[in-house]
């Protein structure tokens, strides 16, 4: 874990060192731990993880993209170490925004040795896109949320597609259900387990996006498998 603060870097004040300390080191600490502690009580099961597993057998790039309503314990979606043609280590990664929250979420998935590539989607999507495709160029499979920060709710932007299509990276849709949970009442009605419940992980068939793909067929694609992830989901916990 590096100790850098990104935004200091760029001369932005975070506050006081204490605040620092508080804010960006104890609190991504203490939330990264009760998550871990809450994801060891929970049953894993996975569905479709055969084809996942070929791809990273076979050292291919890709991309699992989710709705930001199931995105607590997602990191139970990708188990895997890897490593890029230098050797050097690496994993999943994440957008998250060059605010003081961004820069304290991406110290929280820090301990989940997920790494985060800095810029908002909203703000400036073109270098938003540009550092997501240098990312994954470098070796580092993706996680987005296409639906995310702020939604709306399960409607797909299109940097997925744009990533996927500008670097041959898998498109792989995710979801996750459980058969015991409760939803916040915040804008994605973000769903968590209960304690001990069963955690079922669904992939999507990985798919490649053509270089000359039309943007419009393939978005209406994966939102529609999206889509049909979601439904899934749902239904578990009426089952």
């Amino acid at each position: 874990m590096g100790a850098r603060i990104a935004i200091a870097e760029r001369g932005r004040p975070l506050g006081s060192p204490v605040s620092v300390w508080l804010n960006f080191r104890v609190v991504p600490f203490l939330v990264a731990g009760l998550t871990k502690l809450w994801s060891y009580t929970l049953r894993v099961r996975r569905e479709g993880f055969e084809a996942v597993e070929s791809l990273v057998e076979s050292d291919q790039r890709f991309i699992l993209a989710f709705w930001h309503r199931r995105l607590f314990m997602m990191p139970l979606a990708y188990p895997f170490r890897r490593r890029n043609a230098e050797g050097e280590t690496r994993g999943v990664a994440i957008l998250s925004s060059d605010s003081k929250d961004g820069e304290r979420s991406a110290a929280t998935w820090r301990w989940f040795g997920i790494h985060a590539v800095r810029g908002t989607a909203s703000e400036d999507g073109a270098r938003a896109l540009v550092r997501m495709i240098q990312a994954v160029k470098h070796g580092w499979d993706f996680g987005i949320t296409p639906d995310g920060p702020r939604g709306p709710l399960m409607a797909l932007k299109p940097g997925t597609v744009a990533l996927a299509r500008k670097t041959g990276a898998w498109i792989v849709p995710v979801s996750l259900a459980y058969d015991h949970s409760f939803e916040l009442k915040t804008w994605d009605r973000m769903v968590i387990p209960y304690p001990f419940a069963t955690c079922i992980i669904r992939y999507g068939e990985p798919y490649q996006v053509p270089p000359k793909a039309e943007d419009g067929a393939e978005a209406a694609r994966l939102q529609r498998e999206m889509d049909e992830l979601e439904a899934w989901a749902e239904g578990i916990k009426h089952v």
